[in-house]
């Protein structure tokens, strides 16, 4: 762990060095570094409460009823397709290659490379953060439980239980929408700007679709997700152009049932 750090400090600190001068970021050793550690950090928490969620007792999984969910997403709940669950890996995973692309396919952001990968390793890292904390502390069963033709091991088991929110959806929107702020802060008078938003967009919406096809997410969890992932791979680049260490505090916050990091930054 000692190692990663240093080298995630070595990263960013070669990526300022180098970039800092035509780059529309900026990066800091110190910033950066405790918002990529911390929320490394919130990820390794989250996963624990992943691990350490509960599967529903038979009468808990009898209790199920459709009633019990939103008006308009009661035709969702049922939904079961393994074929979908797979399909939806292939956007998902085309996406995350999408920044690396961009940053070898155009000079500039090549020239820049360490310093845009740290951002996006600094982006993933905080829709991580968010997503694990919230799957593990929130109890919310995935449409397919609701499918009695299902086994019933299989409806019940402790995964069947973190539908919210979609992480699919959020790291592709992550993913998508940092590529796109990245391609338009480096080319401001490219034409291809609103084609570059709205590819962005539809990505982790045929991810978000494919997820609730598959039975794995309802409608809101993935409106919930595509929401996170966007935020985040649009706001961490954006709080890195001409940023000012007086005006960006991270700090962690602690309480008796929670734990997080508290990020702020003044506009003026």
């Amino acid at each position: 762990m000692k190692a990663k750090i240093l080298l995630i400090a070595a990263a960013i600190q070669l990526s300022n060095t180098v970039c800092a001068q035509d780059s529309p970021y900026k990066t800091d050793l110190v910033v950066d570094g405790f918002t990529i550690g911390g929320a490394v950090g919130l990820n390794a928490l989250g996963l624990s409460l992943i691990q350490n969620k509960s599967s529903l007792s038979s009468s808990e999984l009898n209790l199920k009823d459709k009633q019990g969910i939103f008006r308009w997403e009661r035709g969702v709940a049922g939904n079961y397709s393994k074929q979908a669950d797979k399909d939806s890996y292939i956007p998902f995973y085309a996406s995350i290659a999408a920044v690396p692309v961009i940053v070898l396919l155009n000079k500039s952001e090549r020239t820049k490379a360490g310093q845009i990968l740290v951002l996006f390793t600094e982006s993933m890292a905080m829709t991580g953060a968010v997503y694990t904390l919230t799957a593990g502390s929130v109890n919310r069963s995935r449409p397919y439980v609701y499918n009695t033709d299902l086994p019933t091991d299989f409806r019940a088991d402790k995964n069947a239980q973190r539908s919210f929110f979609a992480g699919h959806t959020a790291t592709t929107a992550t993913a998508t929408f940092f590529a796109a702020k990245v391609y338009c802060d480096f080319h401001t008078d490219s034409k291809y700007k609103a084609y570059v938003w709205t590819a962005a967009a539809l990505v982790p919406a045929t991810v978000a679709y494919l997820r609730v096809k598959a039975g794995m997410h309802f409608i809101t969890d993935n409106l919930i997700g595509f929401a996170v992932g966007a935020t985040s791979g649009i706001l961490i680049p954006e709080l890195h152009k001409g940023i000012n260490q007086n005006r960006l505090t991270l700090s962690p916050v602690v309480g008796v049932n929670y734990k997080g990091l508290n990020v702020t930054y003044a506009l003026r």
